[in-house]
C-alpha cells in the first residue's frame, strides 16, 4: 500500500490539525480548531496532461483531476469512476458545463454551470459530495460488520440562502445512512427555491424554516458543529462550501472550459484566459486558484462582487474588513428572489447568493498566502516543512481572530502583492446588473441570451475588463465568465430588466418545464419560531429519533 502524497493528506488552515485522510476531511467538514481543511501541498500536473486530457469527456477529466487529491488506497480508480459517472448522470447537458460564445469578436464566453438537477452551479459539486458521503458510510458499515445492528450514520446540517439547500437535498435524498437538515430563513428565500427544497419528501430529508436571517442560520450551524455532544454522537457533516470536496469538484470545470477553447486553436497554441467569477463565499473562484497553482495556464482570476464588496476592497487595499450597514442602508434587492440579508450588516441586492459580509473560503487562500509570504515557501516548492505549516496556520489564526474581534485584518504588503499576482477584482452595482441583463438580451450577437443577476455581475465585470484590455493594446485575451444559475431561479430581477422588451415572455422563453407546478406540490417543512441553536438541536434530535437513528 503506497503512502498518500502530500496533496492527498489534509490539514487545518488554523494549524491545529494535520495528517487527515481525504475521507476524514470530507466527513468532518470542519476541523476541530475551527479551521478549514486544505491539502498539505498542491499537486503539479503530469507532464503530458495537455495532450492526454484535451479530448476527454467531463467525467473522465474529473477522474484525472480528482485522483491527484484522493489516494487510490482510499478510493480505487474504478470506484472513483463509478462515483463520477453516477454524479453527472443527472445533468441535462451532455457536456455537463458547456462554454457558450457570448460575444465572439471580443472573445467573451460564458461557462454555463446550471445544467444540474436544481439549475445552479452547486449541483456540480453537491451531486458528487452526496455520492461520496454514501460511499464512505456504506464502506464503514461493511468494514465494521454492523449489518443488522446500529449502523454508522452521518447527520448533515447546512444553512442556505436558497441554492445550496436545494442542491444539497438533491445530492443527498435517499442516500443510505445519511440524514440531511437544511436551515433556511423563513419567508426570505424565493418561492421556487423554497419549493425545490420542501417538496422533496424522502424520509432522510428535513427542512427547517428558521425565524431569522441567513446569517442567523449560518451561525446556528457553526454552533451545532462545536456542540460537545451533538457533533460526536451524530457524526455531523457539512455541505456548505466549507467542505473541501465541494472546492475539489469545482476545479474540474476550469480544465474543461480551458480545453473547450484550446481545442479550437491551431495545434500548439495556448489560449490566454481570464476567468471572471461572481463571488460571494469565495469557493467557486478558489477552485480556479487551485487549478492555476496546479499548472493550468490561467492568466488571471477576476473576483466579481456585488455591492457587498469585502473582497474587492481587500484586493484594492489589503484590508480584509467587515463593512456593516445600518438597517436603512442595507435594505434593497427583491425579497421574492432570495434571502434578505442581515439588516444590521449586509446590503440586500438583486444577487442574494452573493449577499455575504465575510467570505468563508477566503481563509483557505489566506493560508497559502501566509505560507508563501510569511513562512517564506515559494509556490514552486513541494511539501512545506512542519514548522512552515505551523507558521502559516498561526498567522491565519491571528488574522481571523482580528477579523472576529475588531472587524478588520490588515495583511502585509507581500501578501497583497501575492494576491494581485493571481487575482483582479471588479465591483458591480444593482443598476449595472440590470443594465447588463438588458444589454446582453437586446444587443447582437448575444441577443436574446438571458442572464440571471449573479451571472450578469460576472459578464458586466468581463465587459469592463475587455475595454481595458483593448485600451492597453492586449490582443487575443479570452474572458470566460462563470454563469452560476439559471435565470428562472431569479425571475423577478430578470423581469425587472426585461419587462419592457416586446419579445420577452418569462413563461414561454425562460421558465423550464421542471419548474411548472413545483410550488403547488406537497411540502414538508418544520418552522423554528426563534433563531436559537437549542431549538434547532432539539428538532434535529427529535427527527433523527423518528428516523430510528438515535
Amino acid at each position: 500500500m503506497a503512502a498518500p502524497s502530500p496533496s492527498q493528506r489534509y490539514l487545518s488552515s488554523r494549524g491545529g490539525s494535520y495528517g487527515f485522510s481525504f475521507e476524514e476531511a470530507v466527513l468532518k467538514g470542519l476541523a476541530d480548531d475551527g479551521g478549514l481543511f486544505i491539502p498539505e501541498a498542491i499537486p503539479s500536473l503530469p507532464q503530458d496532461w495537455a495532450s492526454r486530457w484535451s479530448k476527454l469527456r467531463f467525467q473522465d477529466l474529473a477522474c484525472e483531476v480528482l485522483s491527484l487529491y484522493i489516494s487510490p488506497d482510499e478510493i480505487p480508480a474504478e470506484d472513483l469512476k463509478e462515483l463520477v459517472e453516477r454524479s453527472y448522470s443527472t445533468f441535462r447537458h451532455p457536456e455537463i458545463a458547456p462554454v457558450v460564445d457570448l460575444v465572439p469578436e471580443d472573445n467573451l464566453h460564458v461557462l454555463e454551470l446550471f445544467h444540474g438537477p436544481t439549475f445552479a452551479f452547486k449541483d456540480v459539486a453537491l451531486q458528487f459530495v452526496g455520492n461520496l458521503f454514501e460511499y464512505f458510510l456504506v464502506r464503514k458499515n461493511a468494514q465494521q460488520g454492523t449489518e443488522g445492528g446500529k449502523r454508522h450514520a452521518l447527520t448533515v446540517i447546512g444553512a442556505t440562502s436558497g441554492d445550496t439547500g436545494s442542491a444539497a437535498i438533491y445530492g443527498l435524498r435517499g442516500k443510505k445512512d445519511v440524514s440531511v437538515f437544511i436551515l433556511h430563513p423563513r419567508g426570505k428565500v424565493s418561492p421556487i427555491q423554497e419549493a425545490q427544497m420542501t417538496t422533496v419528501l424522502d424520509e432522510n430529508v428535513h427542512n427547517l424554516s428558521v425565524e431569522g436571517t441567513f446569517d442567523d442560520c449560518q451561525d446556528i450551524v457553526k454552533t451545532l458543529f462545536s456542540h460537545p455532544v451533538l457533533s460526536k454522537t451524530h457524526n455531523l457533516g457539512a455541505v456548505n462550501s466549507i467542505n473541501w470536496a465541494r472546492i475539489l469538484a469545482q476545479i474540474v470545470y476550469y480544465f474543461s472550459s480551458y480545453f473547450a477553447l484550446a481545442n479550437k486553436l491551431p495545434e500548439g497554441q495556448t489560449p490566454k484566459i481570464r476567468f471572471v467569477v461572481p463571488t460571494g463565499n469565495f469557493g467557486d473562484i478558489l477552485a480556479g486558484y487551485f487549478a492555476k497553482r496546479m499548472g493550468l495556464p490561467i492568466d488571471r482570476l477576476v473576483i466579481a462582487t456585488n455591492e457587498n464588496d469585502i473582497l474587492d476592497r481587500f484586493v484594492k487595499s489589503g484590508r480584509y474588513e467587515k463593512h456593516p450597514l445600518s438597517p436603512s442602508e442595507a435594505e434593497g434587492g427583491i425579497a421574492a428572489d432570495g434571502a434578505k440579508a442581515h439588516p444590521g450588516g449586509v446590503k440586500e441586492t438583486l444577487a442574494p447568493a452573493m449577499d455575504i459580509l465575510v467570505s468563508s473560503n477566503f481563509e483557505r487562500l489566506l493560508w497559502y498566502l501566509a505560507l508563501e509570504s510569511v513562512a517564506g515557501v515559494p509556490q514552486s516548492s513541494g511539501e512545506p516543512t512542519k514548522q512552515q505549516k505551523e507558521v502559516a496556520g498561526k498567522t491565519v489564526l491571528q488574522w481571523m481572530d482580528s477579523l472576529k474581534t475588531v472587524g478588520t485584518t490588515i495583511v502585509p504588503d507581500t501578501v497583497l502583492d501575492a494576491t494581485r499576482r493571481d487575482f483582479a477584482s471588479e465591483r458591480v452595482s444593482d443598476l449595472q446588473t440590470v443594465d447588463t441583463i438588458k444589454h446582453v438580451y437586446t444587443t447582437p450577437p448575444s441577443a436574446p441570451y438571458v442572464l440571471d443577476p449573479h451571472s450578469a455581475i460576472g459578464v458586466a465585470a468581463a465587459m469592463r475588463l475587455i475595454q481595458k484590455a483593448k485600451q492597453a493594446g492586449e490582443k487575443d485575451v479570452h474572458f470566460v465568465s462563470l454563469s452560476t444559475a439559471h435565470p428562472a431561479k431569479f425571475n423577478h430581477a430578470v423581469d425587472l430588466a426585461l419587462k419592457e422588451q416586446a419579445d420577452y415572455d418569462f413563461e414561454t422563453s425562460v421558465r423550464p418545464k421542471e419548474f411548472i407546478g413545483l410550488e403547488q406540490r406537497e411540502k414538508r417543512v418544520r418552522v423554528i419560531a426563534k433563531a436559537d441553536p437549542e431549538l434547532v438541536r432539539a428538532a434535529v434530535e427529535e427527527m433523527l429519533a423518528a428516523e430510528g437513528k438515535v
